[in-house]
């Protein structure tokens, strides 16, 4: 049980989802991961346990009840006909028996009857899917949040490991191949000497080769790259019982023309799995591809329609991952970059090294307190870990090798900008200090407003095409954009520029043009976006959507802010608003509180036009009740159902208590409808939810 007052779990809870949602982003969509498999499973983890503590957290709009992340515009979308979920994880062998233990106890099969499952290796790739209809290759998409995916039907196509048209006749009418998308290592190796060559762009690791080669909007630059396929698992499909157990499953697919991957084996009980697990992972560095664990699921098809899913996950299978691998290597340097909030992180510059095929030479310190507790300094050698990705993360120090000549790290007391701003610790509502060390420069602040900027043109912000990390960089730096509204105001100011960006290096007509476009079409927003661009501390896109609501316009919200410092009434009235609590209302009147703020906004608001929230229903047949969707919904998507149930005036939930009002519960729903019959909910489906709203 966590130590956290409600107010600073719910706040804690906030920044854990969006860090990870901006992971996940980074990893499905950018092909350029920051954090590694290791830290990202941590954070996962500390969100589960938060919403395990602090069951109110867990709402439908949760990374723990997402899968993979929001598609990006680049291709047409496709919803999958069964969604993509992700595994579990188990993380040591301990992991694996208990989850052999949930197993037994839930198809109450005694501990002395062999239990078999299908193993495999966790191919670090792409997922896919490829529905075929009688026989020929149809359509193929990826998995995108799990609901729906990218149509790279064209680009599959390339693969020679896919077929166009099944072999033999034993196939169904319809069904949906799913598997892993992947970059042999040698290829991968090859492409980057290649690239280094060159001078052209190189690539952290294959996963990330995969994915930027897979989602081509030309897809002869697909066919130009050696990915192959492996097979292991279906989606969609006319004839559930074409098999009875999933070894038979990958032996017809073999017969159809895929590859499987010949590592598979059937076992029998946890012990099985474990022999598998430790022989795959000795013969890791010579399978010519990247794996990261080793994925176990129950045999018998009939045991897994019995056992079904649990939130994003299938109760019969799990994903067991390997250790991170580990590497010493020498540490240069400490640098520091700024963040958005102007939060100080110190960053190691280490001399490369390769770790799990991948060239690292940067390392996230975190904070002066994780520098302190591992007692690292310049010049020691040290210990590095990688699970996969392009950051990896400091073990700890060779304290045997340090040289004499190694001191402590004196973290800055001065932010590294111009302006030399004084650098100060976090501190929380009762004064106690926090690990986090910030400049006090706001916006001021060079590096703070460059990440400030970058994150209002984002995409779940003002999502503005044309306007990339490199040009707002460029921009910043010599004038152009030092705030929101100089987005808006650019175009006047180029007409009148000795230097038009027409004429620069890069730029051309056509690209202005486009990029004036991109701006014009973003001077309507809704609320909820303007209130995000603003930048305001702890406010992301669910409290700017949770506020948008409660004040209905730009000018009520304008208003109640400029008179919330002195105004105790507005403060008691925002204080008692579902799910804000005081860090909120503390950062609010800290930054309504700043004349340097104030300017921002009120050069912003004279720029756009703000569409006033939807209105939330308050006489529907659901105002004021508690609603908790559980299962899997077929007729729209989780978003789409909340943001229905909220819009006639319903609170949704993520877990069932005493306070819910009505369950809606499709295939899969596990425990949730179980505890809503303990507890008399009332339970629908989705059919008879929809008819009950309309």
């Amino acid at each position: 049980m966590t130590t956290e007052t409600p107010d600073t779990a719910r706040a804690h809870h906030e920044q854990l989802s969006t860090e990870i949602k901006h992971h996940r982003d980074l990893y499905y969509n950018q092909e350029a991961p920051e954090i590694s498999d290791a830290d990202y499973d941590a954070l996962e983890r500390e969100l589960r346990q938060l919403e395990a503590d602090y069951p109110d957290l867990h709402t439908v709009e949760s990374p723990t009840e997402q899968v993979g992340a929001e598609i990006s515009t680049k291709f047409a979308p496709v919803t999958h006909g069964v969604p993509m979920l992700s595994l579990d994880n188990a993380f040591a062998a301990a992991d694996v028996a208990d989850f052999e233990k949930s197993i037994r106890r839930f198809l109450r099969l005694p501990d002395d009857e062999a239990l078999g499952f299908a193993a495999e290796p966790k191919i670090d790739g792409v997922s896919c899917s490829i529905l075929y209809v009688n026989g020929t290759l149809t359509r193929a998409a990826t998995r995108g949040d799990g609901r729906t995916g990218e149509d790279i039907t064209e680009n599959v196509r390339t693969i020679a490991d896919i077929p166009h048209v099944l072999s033999g006749t034993s196939h169904p009418e319809r069904i949906e191949i799913r598997g892993e998308v992947y970059y042999p290592l040698q290829a991968f190796a090859d492409m980057n000497a290649k690239a280094v060559e060159e001078g052209t762009k190189t690539f952290a690791n294959p996963r990330n080769a995969a994915s930027g080669a897979l989602r081509q909007l030309d897809a002869k630059i697909t066919a130009s790259r050696p990915l192959r396929f492996f097979a292991y698992t279906w989606g969609e499909i006319s004839d559930p019982n074409f098999v009875a157990t999933q070894t038979e499953a990958l032996a017809r697919f073999r017969e159809w023309g895929f590859q499987v991957n010949p590592r598979s084996a059937c076992v029998e009980n946890a012990e099985g799995l474990l022999k598998v697990y430790d022989a795959i992972m000795l013969d890791r560095s010579g399978l010519g591809y990247d794996i990261d664990g080793v994925v176990y699921k129950v045999d018998r098809l009939d045991y897994q329609r019995r056992l079904g899913f649990v939130s994003r996950s299938p109760r019969w299978a799990i994903a067991h991952k390997f250790p991170a691998e580990q590497a010493l290597t020498h540490l240069k340097a400490i640098d520091i970059q700024v963040g958005r909030i102007g939060t100080l992180t110190p960053v190691a510059r280490l001399e490369p090294v390769t770790v799990g095929g991948v060239v690292v030479s940067n390392v996230t310190l975190h904070n002066a307190d994780e520098i302190a507790r591992k007692d690292v300094r310049i010049g020691d050698l040290v210990r590095v870990q990688r699970a996969g990705d392009v950051i990896p993360q400091i073990v700890g120090v060779e304290l045997s090798e340090r040289p004499a000549t190694a001191e402590p790290y004196e973290f800055p007391s001065l932010c590294p900008c111009p302006l030399k701003t004084e650098v100060v610790r976090e501190t929380n509502l009762k004064g106690e200090e926090g690990v986090a060390r910030r400049c006090t420069g706001d916006h001021a602040c060079p590096h703070q407003r460059v990440e400030y900027l970058k994150y209002v043109v984002s995409r779940k912000v003002l999502d503005i095409e044309g306007l990339g990390e490199k040009q707002l960089q460029k921009f910043s730096e010599e004038g152009l954009i030092r705030e929101p509204a100089d987005i808006f105001t650019l175009e006047a100011r180029d007409k009148l520029s000795l230097t038009p960006l027409r004429n620069r290096e890069g730029m051309g007509e056509t690209s202005a043009r486009n990029l004036f476009a991109a701006i014009e079409d973003r001077r309507t927003l809704p609320l909820d976006r303007f209130i995000a661009a603003l930048g305001i501390k702890g406010v992301g896109e669910t409290t700017a959507r949770l506020l948008a609501r409660a004040y209905g316009s730009e000018a009520a919200f304008h208003e109640a802010m400029r008179g919330l410092a002195d105004d105790e009434a507005t403060r008691e009235a925002l204080a008692n608003m579902d799910q804000v609590g005081p860090s909120l209302v503390a950062a609010l009147i800290e930054f309504f509180g700043n004349d340097h703020n104030i300017g921002i906004y009120e050069r912003f608001r004279k720029q756009v036009a703000v569409q006033d929230a939807e209105a939330v229903a308050a006489d529907s047949s659901v105002s004021g009740k508690t609603v908790v969707f559980t299962g899997t919904l077929e007729k729209m998507t989780r978003d789409e159902a909340k943001a229905q149930a909220e819009r006639l005036g319903a609170k949704v939930a993520g877990s069932v208590s005493a306070k819910t009002h009505i369950v809606v519960a499709g295939p899969g729903a596990g425990s949730k409808l179980k505890k809503a019959a303990e507890l008399g909910v009332q339970v629908m489906t989705e059919d008879e939810w929809l008819a009950f709203i309309s």
